[in-house]
């Protein structure tokens, strides 16, 4: 097994691990951190993610940020470009479960938020390091898509036993700006 697929499903364990009450925790007090920052700068439209297999759940900040008047986008996979990511306005009564399970807005286009119109795009992940780098599930679906613009500001999110000591870097890895957890905000 490959160091990253190592990683990968180590850390996945440690967060699937997490009980109900300690994810819930997490969740609100790292959504205290995100938005206090987010409110530190002059934004409008924000992309996070929907949670899926232990990751930081977002909700709460998702939910905090609705209501300061701030537009809240999420992901969902590229109907014709396969590998990339869009960004539709979240709407929790027009989700559909993608290929691979996880929630995602229905696709209309009249809610797509061009990525260069984001301010701040808040990426799950499965690990990050001290360097700023994060390690996805290894689709590739969040670098390709940063790769491909002048990327907003990006921003990690993701539970403190996430922190690993370096990983390997490959020369597509978009490194982050930020990571949140729930104890400690990362600047890079």
């Amino acid at each position: 097994m490959n160091h990253k697929k190592v990683i990968r499903k180590t850390i996945r364990q440690l967060r699937n691990s997490l009980s109900p009450q300690q994810q819930q925790s997490a969740a609100h007090l790292a959504a205290t951190k995100l938005v206090s920052y987010l409110q530190t700068l002059n934004i409008q439209r924000v992309a996070l993610y929907l949670a899926n297999d232990g990751e930081l759940d977002p909700l709460p900040a998702i939910k905090q940020l609705i209501t300061l008047g701030i537009d809240v986008y999420i992901p969902r996979l590229h109907p014709f470009c396969a590998g990339y990511l869009q960004f539709y306005r979240y709407n929790p009564s027009q989700l559909v479960f993608n290929k691979y399970g996880i929630a995602e807005p229905k696709l209309n286009v009249s809610e797509l938020c061009p990525i260069e119109q984001l301010d701040v795009i808040i990426t799950p992940l499965v690990a990050f390091d001290q360097q700023g780098y994060r390690l996805g599930m290894g689709g590739g679906y969040y670098d390709r898509t940063l790769a491909a613009v002048s990327p907003p500001l990006t921003i990690g999110y993701g539970h403190d036993i996430q922190l690993h000591p370096k990983l390997i870097i490959e020369p597509w890895d978009q490194p982050l700006k930020h990571v949140v957890t729930p104890t400690t905000h990362y600047h890079f």
